[in-house]
């Protein structure tokens, strides 16, 4: 196959979020004996009779029909009650007005009193959405802006390392002007790809599977509830990337602010996803 993706599904490897699509693919695996197939990827441009072989039998079908993208129409219209995250980013630290890297090490910065002040606003907006569960990332600066949610809604902080910030190893701390100058070729590769991961630390695409299985893991263990998670800037972006269907380099495309509120709805019989609200802060005003 000339698909990674299905050849990493059908294999057991991947996860088929689907529903249907889970289905379909049992039925494939259980047409044949699982000792006589396997699966295999080759590249597309080694595959033409394959694709030969697949348009022809579509041509004997009828024509071409169009594959499904769009699924969450017909669930707006189901009772399913959908499990909603609010993702809402720590407040300021002094490494925020800088825009220095600042991820899961050692470091590990409080919030400045900007900070403070910027998580009891978004507290009392947080206590408007009725939350039933409160989950946070365990660093200094995310476990003090729940502890500031935690207050208004009457809520536990349940602590979940699953969410902590993507590790930027030795550049935690420094500037985007310190790591150009000190690591010019390192720093080239990491805005070049979401692969790369800086020296010691962890890469974007990373963060991003990370995230996907965290997100997973909550709504099959909190079913339709509405769970606030007070996490950082990367994982934010990737849960919104993930929402969306975006390409792993289209996290570099998104940003979102301290204190601001995200949301996604998930269906937890299938896991679509949808995003509901990204990077709200009319209530930082």
């Amino acid at each position: 196959m000339d698909s990674k993706l299905v050849v990493e599904q059908m294999s057991g490897r991947w996860q088929i979020k689907h529903a249907g699509m889970r289905e379909l693919a049992q039925k494939a695996r259980e047409a044949h004996s699982p000792s006589l197939v396997s699966y295999g990827w080759i590249p597309r441009e080694e595959n033409s009779h394959a694709d030969r072989l697949a348009n022809k039998a579509m041509d004997e079908l009828g024509g071409f029909v169009p594959r499904q993208l769009n699924f969450l129409t017909e669930r707006l219209r189901t009772d399913e009650v959908a499990t909603t995250i609010i993702f809402v980013r720590h407040g300021e630290t002094i490494l925020t007005p800088d825009r220095k890297f600042s991820g899961s090490g050692e470091i590990n910065p409080p919030l400045t009193a900007e900070g403070l002040a910027q998580a009891k606003l978004v507290a009392q907006e947080v206590g408007k959405l009725t939350p039933e569960v409160l989950i946070a990332s365990p660093l200094m600066r995310t476990t003090q802006t729940a502890e500031e949610i935690a207050a208004v809604v009457d809520l536990t902080i349940i602590f979940d390392e699953a969410w902590y910030e993507c590790d930027f190893g030795i550049w935690d701390g420094m500037s985007i002007d310190e790591v150009k100058s000190a690591y010019p070729k390192e720093y080239q590769a990491w805005v070049s790809s979401s692969a790369y991961a800086p020296p010691g630390g962890e890469s974007y695409d990373a963060l991003g599977w990370r995230v996907d299985e965290a997100i997973d893991n909550l709504v099959a263990k909190y079913p339709g509830k509405r769970v606030v998670v007070v996490a950082h800037n990367g994982v934010i972006k990737q849960a919104i990337r993930l929402a969306t269907g975006g390409s792993p380099s289209s996290i570099f495309h998104i940003d979102v602010s301290p204190c601001s509120i995200s949301s996604l709805l998930i269906w937890p019989s299938d896991g679509l996803r949808a995003l509901r609200s990204a990077n709200e802060r009319g209530h930082l005003r």
